[in-house]
Formats: structure tokens, sequence, C-alpha cells
């Protein structure tokens, strides 16, 4: 895998977002450099908080054909499938050392499993180091 970070949903939401123009312009740039240099990648979770997002509370910000081209041409490229049993057992394991909630445990389980050096989120304590796993928040 040559996948060296991955970006959590909130990185892809603000690429969107031009209400907040330093997060969007960072965001941005993040999902440039990993469709470019292949080194970025995203988890099925990703995917779907995103279309969810984009097609509830950001409806406005992009039509259906944009979307669904959007799907096709950026997420697909990033997307890396996993194996969902073993990932699950990451999962519970992360959670009980960790103390995360299961949707936070399952993005983190993703960037492990994907054998990501990084996870850029703003959601997590920037610095925060799980397992050889480096939290970035790229907007501070």
């Amino acid at each position: 895998m040559n996948a060296k970070f991955l970006l959590d949903t909130n990185i892809i939401i603000y690429s969107f977002d031009d209400t907040a123009p330093e997060k969007q312009a960072i965001a941005l740039e993040l999902i440039e450099r990993a469709v470019k240099t292949e080194d970025g990648c995203i988890s099925a979770q990703v995917i779907q908080e995103t279309l969810f997002a984009l097609t509830s509370k950001f409806k406005h910000l992009i039509t259906a054909s944009d979307l669904l081209n959007y799907l096709e041409t950026v997420l697909e490229s990033l997307y890396h499938p996993l194996p969902a049993m073993p990932l699950y057992r990451d999962v519970l394991s992360i959670r009980e050392r960790w103390k995360f909630g299961f949707y936070d445990a399952l993005i983190i389980a993703a960037a492990l499993a994907l054998e990501c050096d990084r996870l850029y989120t703003e959601d997590f304590q920037h610095g925060q180091r799980i397992e050889g796993l480096s939290i970035v928040n790229p907007f501070l």
C-alpha cells in the first residue's frame, strides 16, 4: 500500500465550504496532493459520510450530477477497500484501549489498516499518536 495519509470526512467537506475560505484552501490542497501523488486515501466511511453531508446538510453546494462526477473522479480515486471483519476486530480493540467512540475508532482502524502514518482531521487531539499513526489537524 502506497498510502501514507488518510483524509477524514471533515477535510472533504471543508473543500466545499466557502464560508471558511482558509480551511477550504487547506482542504483543497490536501485533496489535490492525495490525488496527484497517490499518497493519500479515504475509507468507505469517509465516502458514506461525505455523500450524506453533501446530499443533506450541504445540498445547496453541489448538484446531483456534479456530486456523481466528484464521486467518480475524486472519491473513487482515493478509496482503498478494506476487509470488513478484520477491520471491525481492530475497531473493538481500539475502542477498548483508547476509549474512542465507535465511528472514531473506525476511522483510526482504517488508517492503521491502510498503513497510513498520518490521519488528517480536526476531530481528534492534534499530535496524538496511536500505534504509529499521527493525528494531524491541518487547520491549526
